[in-house]
């Protein structure tokens, strides 16, 4: 198995975790009570020390408004009740910070004169009246009772405590129902406040409006005087300019029919006139108007004289006379019915003209009534902006002018919306200091902090003190424990030897299931050479390695303990064998074998002292005068274990490892160090050293943390008289 320096193999809360804070709680159980008694004695001391504390209680109605007197119509300032349930919330909640606030604190301050009574202010204690004037000059009576105050409201309803705290029961229930009182007063002063405040600024603005509803009202009676809108309304002179511009577009739409009939009357004649030839009357037929009744005579006339003429040219000649008179009446009748025709012609185109005159006079008309139409228009668009001024100046200061009487009338009334249901009364049953529940409390805490201060300790705890660390911490396999054995320190052969002499014991127990874990850390190849080391000393390695040798020898194998520490060697000391030839003396060349290994008290167990002390130990350890010496003992031996120098001391233990066939590292339980260790297998590492694992040595079995894993032996297998054993607690 080789060496592993990492950390735990897993973190966390594992089970065994669990047990391991459990087994060091029970195991510094005494030391959790100590804590809790410490701390439950000084938390009962401080409260029987304290003063006793009384409190008295008042209950209070709020409604969210007062009881309403006046009229619906009439709204008070402070608002009106809603039924929204945040907006009640907020409104008690409002309620609750102005009971407790310093304005009502300093009412009842100021009407109790508290400021002046020591006994309020807690000053009783002090005699000279000059040291307490100046304490009670410096003292804050608002603020203190204002500390004092405690407001609950009643679920689901209403109804709010007030409760005052205070020395003295009787004054406990005046400051409370005071406190009521002073609320109620400082609830009407604030609507109060908020009412003159509003009226206030109500009738700055009902001034405002005033004035300015005034300047309105003038300047609309100006501009009604200057557009002489006095007599008739704006809205009826523009219909009686509207009724104009109809009357003139109706008349110039008859002209304008009219002209156009009259054109094409005078077009048509002249067309007529233009197109005939001369002399040829006879276009005056088709002339619009010829039915009259002049030119009808004319033009009978004009025909009968040409019917004459003709008939005289059948008998006379045309210079006869009767011919020339009748041409001359001919022409005569002509000239007149031509005449005639011309003046229906010019008859027709007078009317045109006339006609057309009378369009530009109705166009003229129009245009200037609908000049007209427009100024009326534009005044009645200023005359309107100026009425609408003058009616929202009139509306707006009616309106200032009703809220300022609703105002001023809810103003006078004094109702509240707070009453008193319970008034509080004297409790002479103190509150503070509550004994039972502070003892009760502190022995919690006790408890707590003691199981604070255990696991503190068990995360603090840097050794190796059980199975779970050797494997965790270590990364080793757990060979087996040790237990400690009672006895004189300086009576060295007597606890090296226990195994051996008590063999029923739990200690004997142990070794042999160390000795058989070894067995089975390599069932194919068994080793034959085994390093016991330790990686500082003081940790039990030379009498781990006898109890191991011991245990081996029992099981019938020839067993050679080889004291390889050069430094300190005792197992000579400890099988009481001589130390004057040894492994160093075999090493240089000097003395035999046979000689240097010493039999022992017990059966087919074997000793190879150090021999005299060598200056250079590790040297010696690392020649191949010891690498044949180890060789020559495996043929004669069936397990050899090296007792070797600590780790972390010299390098000893790690020149030996590279020759043997393992090392097994003993840790002193609740004492090797977790660093120590670790550094001890980084060495071991460093050169590739098999290791089969670790034991803990002088364990303690009556800790709580190896009773249930290790009490075994002892209880089942071990005698019970025959030891004491005892696991030192980490």
């Amino acid at each position: 198995m080789d060496v592993s320096v990492n950390g735990p193999a897993g973190a966390g809360m594992t089970p065994l975790n669990v047990m391991r804070f459990v087994r060091a709680l029970w195991r510094r159980k005494w030391l959790v009570l100590g804590v809790a008694i410490l701390i439950t004695g000084g938390v009962s001391l401080q409260s029987l020390r304290q003063p006793k504390v009384y409190a008295a209680s008042t209950s209070l109605i709020i409604d969210v408004t007062a009881p309403r007197i006046l009229d619906g119509e009439v709204k008070e300032v402070m608002g009106e009740e809603r039924s929204n349930y945040w907006f009640n919330k907020e409104y008690y909640t409002t309620q609750n910070e102005i009971i407790t606030s310093r304005a009502v604190s300093m009412r009842v301050v100021d009407k109790l004169g508290l400021q002046h009574d020591p006994g309020f202010l807690g000053l009783s204690h002090l005699k000279d009246e000059k040291e307490r004037s100046q304490a009670m000059q410096g003292a804050d009576a608002a603020g203190l009772l204002q500390s004092r105050i405690r407001v609950q409201p009643v679920r689901d309803s209403r109804v709010v405590t007030v409760s005052v705290e205070d020395l003295d029961p009787q004054r406990a229930a005046l400051l409370a129902n005071e406190v009521a009182q002073a609320y109620m007063a400082e609830n009407l002063a604030l609507k109060l406040r908020t009412t003159e405040s509003a009226t206030v600024w109500l009738e700055e603005r009902r001034a405002e409006l005033e004035r300015s509803s005034k300047v309105s009202e003038l300047a609309l009676y100006d501009f009604k005087k200057e557009a002489d809108v006095l007599s008739t309304s704006l809205e009826d002179r523009m219909s009686i300019v509207s009724d104009r511009i109809n009357s003139y577009n109706l008349a110039l739409t008859e002209v304008r029919t009219r002209i156009a009939g009259l054109q094409g009357r005078v077009e048509s004649i002249r067309h007529l006139r233009k197109s005939a030839d001369s002399g040829d009357m006879t276009w005056a037929e088709a002339v619009p108007g010829a039915d009259d009744t002049a030119l009808q005579e004319f033009k009978r006339r004009f025909i009968e004289q040409r019917v004459a003429c003709v008939e005289l040219t059948e008998r006379y000649l045309p210079e006869h006379p009767k011919m020339l008179e009748c041409e001359r009446k001919l022409a005569v009748v002509k000239l007149d019915f031509e005449r005639s025709l011309n003046n229906v012609v010019r008859k027709a185109e007078a009317e045109l003209a006339e006609a057309q005159a009378k369009e530009k006079n109705l166009v003229r008309l129009l245009a200037v009534t609908k000049d007209e139409a427009f100024e009326v228009g534009k005044k009645e668009i200023e005359f309107d902006r100026l009425r609408r001024e003058a009616d929202n100046n009139r509306r707006l200061y009616e309106l200032v002018l009703k809220r300022l009487k609703d105002i001023e009338l809810s103003g006078l009334l004094r109702t509240s919306n707070v009453r008193v249901l319970d008034p509080a009364r004297p409790q002479f049953m103190p509150i503070k200091p509550n004994v039972r529940r502070s003892v009760m409390m502190a022995l919690a805490l006790g408890l707590l902090a003691g199981v604070g201060v255990v696991v503190l300790l068990e995360f603090l705890e840097r050794s190796i003190a059980s199975q779970m660390d050797v494997e965790q911490k270590l990364g080793l396999a757990f060979l087996g424990f040790v237990p400690h054995v009672e006895g004189k320190e300086d009576n060295l052969p007597e606890k090296d030897l226990y195994v051996h002499r008590q063999p029923k014991s739990s200690v004997a127990e142990c070794c042999r299931a160390i000795r058989t874990n070894l067995l089975f850390m390599s069932p194919d190849k068994p080793f034959k050479t085994l390093v016991v080391t330790s990686s500082g000393p003081q940790e039990g390695k030379s009498t781990s390695c006898i109890f191991l040798g011991v245990a081996m020898a029992q099981s019938g194998n020839r067993v050679l303990l080889m004291d390889t520490d050069m430094r300190r060697p005792r197992l000579h000391k400890a099988f009481g064998v001589p130390n004057d030839v040894g492994i160093s003396s075999l090493v240089v060349g000097e003395g035999s074998l046979d000689r240097a290994i010493k039999s022992t008290e017990v059966p087919n167990l074997f000793v190879l002292p150090c021999g005299p002390i060598p200056p250079n130990p590790a040297e010696l350890l690392h020649t191949q005068a010891f690498a044949e010496l180890l060789k020559t003992v495996g043929g004669k031996f069936d397990r050899i274990l090296l007792d070797s120098p600590p780790l972390n001391a010299v390098s000893d233990s790690a020149v030996l490892a590279t020759q043997v066939d393992g090392v097994m590292l003993v840790l002193r339980a609740g004492k090797t160090h977790h660093d120590a260790a670790r550094r001890a297998l980084r060495s071991l590492a460093d050169v590739q050293a098999q290791m089969y694992g670790a034991i803990l040595n002088d364990l303690d079995a009556t800790d709580g943390r190896y009773r249930e894993s290790y009490l075994y032996y002892r209880d089942e297998y071990g005698p019970r008289e025959d030891v004491k054993d005892r696991v030192a607690s980490s």
